[in-house]
């Protein structure tokens, strides 16, 4: 699944963002300029994604 960021704001004017598709902190970072820009935030719940570690794939090629 491809990181997302849902945005959803209510009849009254409150929203909640949400990181769909990160592991790790990448959430906190992704959405980090969205806090900054819509003001106060009240709480922030992390998932069990956030505990997990992202995969990272490093391949070498030796010269023949």
């Amino acid at each position: 699944m491809k990181p997302t960021i849902e945005i959803v704001v209510s009849t009254t004017g409150e929203f909640t963002i949400e990181g769909i598709g990160f592991k790790g902190p990448g959430c906190e970072k992704a959405t980090k300029f969205l806090e900054e820009a819509l003001g106060v935030v009240n709480s922030k719940v992390k998932k069990p994604e956030f505990h997990q570690q992202a995969r990272s794939t490093q391949t070498q090629q030796l010269g023949t």
